[in-house]
């Protein structure tokens, strides 16, 4: 049963999550032949002001 985590930062819709799961469902069942009923996802999501590149906060109050 694969299992995949996800981790997006939050102001996706629930439509843009459905179809993304629906997406990497149909991925991980094309590319491994698992079942695509035994695929598993895993979505955390994380507050802008929790995500950083570079040093630099990538939302939240200031930015």
């Amino acid at each position: 049963m694969p299992i995949v985590n996800i981790t997006l930062i939050k102001g996706r819709t629930r439509e843009q999550k459905n179809n993304m799961y629906r997406e990497v469902t149909e991925a991980i069942h094309r590319t491994t032949g698992a079942p695509a009923d035994k695929v598993r996802i895993i979505v955390n999501e994380v507050e802008p002001e929790h995500f950083a590149v570079g040093g630099e906060a990538k939302g939240g109050p200031s930015s």
